[in-house]
């Protein structure tokens, strides 16, 4: 059961580095070198993941995905692996680590407000945050939520999953190995898919300018 939390495997600089970091590094260049093979030898799968992408983006967005689909892809495609990842053998899921979990909550959160500055000015953006202005530490507070909330979700769904499978499996570790990785993969994806809608949600509210601390 130990084995679920990340764990320190060693230090750098007398920094510690946990069994997360390097899954983490696994994922990156596992991704990069994917990318580089299917874009050369199989171009035309890449083209139906970016359309799916956009599709499930621009849906979210309410407006066309394709200036924000670098972010919002790649958050799609790294949480998606990272997820799936854990069910490798020996290799832990990075977002079973909050620090992952809030280190992407805080790419939306910066992701939002400059989207949104750049769309409406800082000027007007800022306007918008403060109107009225005794608004403004209630929706300061309502950003910072939802960003913890963001972090908390992703966090909190995948370790309780991998939880769920490590009882069931001490219990009957000759039944159930095939339907809790079926289970395992189902959450990872929805998980991958729902903090990528809402991170689209929060970036088109704040394109609007209406609304924006909404969701």
């Amino acid at each position: 059961m130990d084995d679920l939390f990340p764990r320190v495997v060693f230090h750098l600089f007398g920094i510690p580095i946990r069994d997360t970091v390097i899954t983490t590094l696994i994922v990156t260049g596992l991704i990069l070198v994917t990318a580089s093979v299917y874009r050369r030898w199989r171009p035309m799968a890449i083209e139906m993941l970016l359309e799916f992408l956009s599709d499930q983006i621009a849906s979210a967005l309410g407006r066309k995905a394709r200036p924000y689909l670098p972010l919002l892809g790649t958050l799609a495609i790294f949480i998606t692996v990272s997820n799936l990842i854990g069910e490798v053998p020996f290799l832990s899921a990075p977002t079973r680590d909050l620090n992952t979990t809030v280190a992407l909550a805080l790419v939306v959160f910066f992701s939002v407000h400059y989207y949104g500055a750049r769309s409406h000015g800082l000027r007007g953006y800022l306007k918008e945050l403060a109107s009225p202005v005794f608004m403004l530490p209630l929706e300061i507070l309502t950003q910072l939520t939802r960003t913890l909330s963001l972090a908390l979700r992703l966090f909190g769904n995948i370790l309780s999953t991998q939880l769920i499978v490590a009882v069931l499996f001490s219990l009957l570790p000759f039944f159930v190995p095939l339907p809790l990785q079926v289970f395992g993969i189902f959450t990872g994806v929805l998980q991958a898919y729902i903090f990528t809608v809402l991170a689209a949600v929060y970036i088109g509210a704040a394109l609007q300018a209406t609304g924006i601390g909404d969701g």
